[in-house]
């Protein structure tokens, strides 16, 4: 075999794969930015430019944040312990109507660096300025699937509505051809967007072959107000708009009954749970058990930082296990596997992206990350699925590498300096201090 340009060896690999094959004592084979080769030491004979030791740790797929507001890493502890309506309605909107493309590019630098180095190689980002979430990305080597969100009222991005849509597809336009960015058509929600909002953003989706991505069910206080509105609840309204295709990521989809579930599913949509922000907003349990049951296709999210309050995908499989587990008195609900599974292979199919990333596999793009288990609290090691849900945290990763590009090498970022962007952070949050008048 040939020279590859980086090898990682001697680690257990997880290949997420449709067997879940486990490979102990592997190797991994990266050729530009491709999988070349997944396999044991032993099968193993090519140099390498670059070799990684994994020594003895743990080699998987980069996990994938299916949904977030990446710049909202900026109002992080800002409005903590409050009902969702009131804390989007008396601080979140507020202060980010006075919000400038520099504010969303620096927010969106410093989530990078967090998800980086806590094990994402892949994040869905809904927010305001997109065009600076996805140059920030591409900045830090990130893969990302974004968009602009779209709602009734004024943005101060775009200013109004029929611009926003404008703006979204330029947005398409731009980055079509990018190797790390993709762009979706993002309204915000049934309550902040008219029908013919979503049937405009819907067809826009459609025309592109791009998702549609759409905050669904989040809260009862969302469900009372699209009855009250429109009669109906979300899925009803949705299914009545035309607005529920395979090309649909609904984020949330705290409460659903049975026929809102079986739905989703008939029409293909995808879904996105989001545990601790919906827990500490006291939205609700999503039904994801049930959701899986009936075939829907299930990623995982952080949601933002002002809600949550961090990017670590790790602290978020391990509430997704036991949130569903507590609500289903039942402890073999949401076993580690699929837990596992939903921040890797299907987030991957939830953003449309399976074929390229989510799995360890010869011919996918190398989004990899290797973890340290030689630690107190990852020893021993008798399941490494249970180890990623219930023991590690983002801090184990030791190497990150996206798109065959190592972009962090024990525990060091090689694409952002962390330390200026910290600080430019820290400006910011003098001028949030200003805008609520803390």
């Amino acid at each position: 075999m040939s020279r590859a340009d980086i090898t990682i060896r001697n680690g257990t690999i997880l290949t997420m794969d449709q067997e879940n094959r486990i490979i102990p004592n592997g190797t991994l084979a990266i050729s530009g930015d491709t999988i070349r080769f997944v396999g044991s030491n032993g099968e193993a004979s090519m140099d390498a430019g670059k070799i990684l030791d994994a020594e003895g740790g743990l080699i998987l797929p980069g996990l994938i944040n299916s949904h977030t507001h990446a710049a909202m890493t900026l109002f992080r502890g800002l409005a903590d312990d409050l009902p969702l309506m009131d804390w989007l309605n008396e601080y979140i909107f507020p202060v980010e109507s006075k919000m400038d493309a520099e504010f969303v590019r620096v927010g969106t630098l410093l989530a990078c660096a967090e998800m980086i180095m806590s094990g994402t190689t892949t994040f869905c980002d809904m927010y305001l300025f997109e065009h600076e979430v996805a140059r920030a990305a591409r900045e830090a080597g990130m893969r990302c699937l974004v968009g602009e969100v779209l709602y009734d009222f004024p943005s101060p991005n775009y200013g109004p509505i029929e611009q926003g849509l404008r703006y979204t597809e330029r947005l398409i336009q731009t980055w079509g051809d990018d190797p790390l960015v993709s762009i979706a058509v993002e309204p915000h929600s049934l309550y902040t967007c008219s029908p013919d909002l979503l049937k405009a953003a819907n067809t826009l989706a459609l025309d592109y072959h791009v998702p549609l991505i759409i905050h669904i069910a989040e809260t009862l206080s969302e469900i009372a107000e699209v009855r009250k509105r429109y009669g109906k609840r979300p899925l009803e309204h949705l299914q009545a708009l035309g607005v529920l295709g395979p090309n649909l990521i609904a984020d949330h989809c705290v409460h659903l009954d049975e026929w809102d579930i079986e739905t989703i599913a008939q029409h293909k949509a995808k879904a996105v749970d989001n545990p601790e922000s919906n827990m500490k907003l006291a939205s609700g349990i999503s039904p994801v058990p049930e959701m899986l049951a009936a075939g829907v296709t299930v990623g995982l999210g952080t949601d933002g930082c002002a809600s949550n309050n961090n990017l670590d995908l790790f602290e978020e499989m391990d509430m997704a296990a036991k949130a569903h587990k507590i609500k289903n008195l039942d402890p073999t609900v949401m076993n580690a596997l699929t837990v596992v599974r939903m921040a890797t292979i299907e987030g991957a199919k939830v953003l449309g992206i399976d074929a390229v990333t989510g799995s360890l596999e010869v011919g996918k793009k190398a989004d990899i990350i290797v973890l340290d288990t030689d630690k107190p609290h990852l020893t021993p090691m008798y399941n490494p699925f249970s180890h990623l849900v219930y023991a590690a945290r983002g801090h184990d990763v030791r190497h990150t590498i996206i798109n065959g590009t190592i972009v962090m090498e024990d525990r060091s970022l090689r694409t952002l300096d962390t330390t200026e962007i910290m600080a430019r952070a820290a400006e910011k949050s003098v001028k949030v201090r200003e805008w609520v008048g803390i």
